[in-house]
């Protein structure tokens, strides 16, 4: 049992005077993280609109926070071991002061143009320079603090990491309160001024605490008494120092690739990024402390079971639910960073060298970042870091890279392991194919997946062991057809494209993430092959947006004139095959990928029906603005990031853009198809906030036939009734429900309301 410091040094019980100076640290260092962690939702919302809404963005500003939080505990280590102690808290609030000068937050000027293709780099330069500053002074306090509260001679100053806990607590709470309080409450702009405020508050009570600081005066001996109740941990060398950042480096990373694979792989719900953050967050409060909230041995054993299980989950294709692949995803992952920030926790040093630690630890994450958000996407044109994270776990636990006096059998047995893996992985699929092993209907990579799962839960007692076996059933699920590695994949800042065949063999299929968008008949009913290009899916001859471009057609041949029709989001090229004689057709495409896909073999919608079509890359508020007035007879939106709205397309001030560019008889056209959210009732609520704009919705009617007709929802809207009267007649067509929810606009959208409007209508 582990005696309490306060106790061993036969100091007095905590008076008021310790009372109030513990609720001054943690009252700071709770006020700290919320800011902290409010500040990288907020600014990522404004930077949302000019990016498109890709979940690189999210991806990006993990990077950046990971980057900068590295360089606030770089500053603040250097600070405390190399500024006099009594002159510390000065050039912490000189700093901090100086960070005023970029606040309150906003975009800033001739950053509103990012460029064309991936904007990795750029994204990170408009964050270093729009909130630099100020993110890393805000993050150089949690080290700090503690460093303080270490001088301090209050109750378990010789071990002040309880403060780390009640950090990362506030950093749960605001992560959880911004989407579903903050912005919704306050607004973007309100909300920017509102964290000034909150900073200048925090100027405050850092004052408050550096105070506390030097009225303690030097070390006193009840200080030394402190450290020695506290048991000696040795000198950090370069191992321990490589540990930490290892340690640090296979959580941080697993955060941003499990959150690319749930949005590529599993399903793209707006926010979902909050879930994988708040629980990473959840993970230091529960293990980052004396006596974990979890029993080790629990711990570990609940790891390994729930990470095999998700890597065989990847590793089939043929019983895939979503309940299955985000509830073993969510287990493993939260099993790894516990165990990953056990091992780390157990590994800290003494207080005197707690700046140090948390740098290091800082390093680490800001490797796993630029693995995961920048290298990976440049080298996996599938998210195979998500695997290869969960098997690289296993090194997180205790004794994984540790054979120092392994015996010789177990040396044996390690090389043995390795290639008996390589030659299963070579020869076993072969073997199931000519033996016509199906494995129960789960296909051969989950049968072979299965072997080396058994073998890793039977070697769990031996950590070297575990961790090679885990390597090699990541192999098995990135070389073999599996849950990640399917069709022909390609990869952009801008998510994960699929092109697959259907499993009648009839359709080359466009899968961006988990959504369809778009499909192409390459077979007929017969297997004969064909070359057809009528458009299938949500854009079949009798949907809703088919009809519009045919009520657009004749309605201009009849007055004698050649329409314009625009349409944003190129997917597979569908709609450029209703194109008429004379009619001038402009396609509006953020990502080149796309357009690559589109003019491929595997798709001739473009190639056959408009080979020079007219396509403008860029983020289509941007590009579309740029548009003569009153200039197009149609326009049809119909851009998404996997089932991830860009809700920057549907705003009150993105309506009024595109009604500008309308002719006075002309129609826009917005595909609102959604899982998860009630879209319907956004526009319901936001088309009225547009002066003088009209809109009606039309509900497909069609019965879903496969991939030849996917039923859909739009809303055509217009500046004038007489336009939106004449889509009455459509099938489908009726008003916009009474509005139930806010409007969306650029400086709030609220998600909430539509998800559960959508659920209660499912339900």
């Amino acid at each position: 049992m582990t005696q309490d410091p306060q106790a061993a040094s036969g100091a007095r019980p905590i008076d008021v005077r310790s009372s109030s100076g513990i609720a001054v640290f943690t009252g700071t260092t709770f006020l700290s993280a919320v800011l902290l962690f409010s500040v990288q939702p907020m600014f990522a919302k404004m930077v949302l609109p000019l990016l498109g809404g890709a979940p690189s963005v999210w991806a990006v500003a993990l990077l950046f926070f990971q980057g900068a939080l590295l360089v606030g505990y770089a500053y603040a280590h250097v600070l405390v071991r190399y500024v006099p102690a009594h002159l510390t808290g000065f050039v912490h609030l000189a700093v901090s002061a100086s960070a005023l000068l970029a606040l309150p937050i906003a975009i800033p000027a001739g950053w509103t143009s990012p460029p064309p293709g991936d904007a990795y780099l750029w994204q990170l330069a408009l964050f270093t320079v729009a909130i630099g500053l100020p993110f890393v002074a805000v993050s150089a306090n949690a080290p700090l603090i503690q460093a303080w509260y270490a001088r301090t001679g209050l109750p378990s100053s010789a071990d002040p990491y309880f403060l780390y806990a009640a950090s990362n607590l506030g950093s749960l709470l605001a992560l959880l309160g911004y989407p579903f309080l903050f912005e919704p409450v306050f607004g973007l702009k309100t909300l920017a001024l509102v964290w000034t405020i909150g900073f200048v508050g925090l100027m405050g009570a850092l004052a408050a605490c550096f105070m506390i600081v030097r009225r303690s005066g030097p070390a006193r001996p009840q200080d030394d008494a402190l450290a020695a109740a506290v048991p000696a941990r040795p000198e950090p060398d370069w191992r321990a120092r490589a540990s930490w950042v290892g340690l640090a480096f296979v959580p941080s990373a697993l955060l941003t690739a499990f959150t690319t694979h749930v949005a590529t792989d599993v399903a793209s719900a707006p926010l979902i990024w909050v879930i994988p953050l708040a629980l990473y967050l959840a993970t230091f409060v529960v293990v980052f402390r004396e006596r974990a909230l979890i029993p080790p041995r629990l711990l570990l054993a609940l790891h390994a079971v729930a990470t095999v299980m998700a890597l065989l989950q990847l590793a089939q294709v043929e019983k895939e639910t979503w309940f299955y692949a985000a509830g073993f995803g969510i287990g493993a992952f939260v099993t790894a960073t516990l165990v990953a920030h056990r091992t780390l926790y157990e590994s800290r040093p003494d207080a005197r060298h707690l700046t140090e630690f948390y740098m290091w630890m800082s390093v680490g994450g800001v490797l796993g970042g630029i693995f995961a958000a920048l290298i990976a996407p440049q080298i996996f044109s599938e998210v195979f870091e998500y695997p290869l994270l969960l098997a690289l776990s296993f090194a997180c636990r205790p004794g994984a890279l540790n054979l120092k006096g392994a015996s010789r059998n177990s040396l044996v047995l390690l090389a043995a392991i390795v290639v008996f893996a390589a030659a299963v992985i070579a020869w076993a699929p072969d073997i199931a194919r000519h033996y016509q092993i199906g494995f129960g209907g789960w296909g051969s990579t989950a049968g072979i997946a299965a072997g080396f799962a058994v073998a890793a839960l039977a070697l769990w007692r031996f950590p070297p062991h575990m961790l090679v076996v885990a390597l090699g059933l990541y192999l098995v699920v990135v070389l073999l057809p599996s849950g990640v590695h399917r069709g022909t994949a390609q990869r952009s800042y801008f998510g994960v494209y699929r092109v697959i065949q259907s499993y009648d063999g009839q359709f080359n299929v466009l899968q961006h993430g988990t959504t369809l968008h778009g499909a192409q008949r390459i077979r007929d009913r017969y297997g004969r092959n064909v070359a057809s290009t009528t458009p299938v899916t949500y854009y079949h001859i009798y949907g809703p947006m088919a009809s519009a471009v045919r009520l657009t057609s004749s309605i201009a041949a009849a007055m004698r004139v050649e329409p314009k029709f625009g349409v944003i989001g190129l997917g597979a090229g569908s709609l450029s095959c209703y194109a008429g004689s004379g009619e001038t057709w402009r396609f509006f495409e953020i990502d080149p990928v796309v357009v690559e896909i589109a003019k491929s073999k595997n798709f001739t919608f473009l190639s056959n029906c408009q080979p020079k079509a007219d396509i403008v890359l860029g983020d289509a508020r941007l590009t579309f603005a740029k548009e003569p007035a009153e200039s197009y007879d149609l326009l049809i939106v119909d851009a998404f990031s996997s089932d991830a709205v860009p809700m920057h397309l549907l705003t009150s001030e993105a309506l009024s853009m595109y009604a500008s560019k309308l002719k006075p008889l002309g129609a826009g056209v917005l595909h609102i198809s959604n899982r998860y959210l009630d879209l319907e009732q956004v526009l319901a609520a936001t088309v009225p906030t547009v002066p003088g704009l009209h809109a009606l919705a039309i509900v497909d009617p069609s019965e879903d036939d496969g991939y030849s007709v996917t039923g859909s929802t739009v809303v055509v809207f217009g500046t004038s009734m007489e336009a939106i009267d004449r889509f009455r007649a459509l099938p489908g067509a009726r008003n916009l429900p009474a509005p139930e929810l806010k409007p969306w606009t650029d400086d709030a959208s609220d998600v909430l309301g539509p998800f559960l409007s959508q659920y209660r209508k499912r339900h």
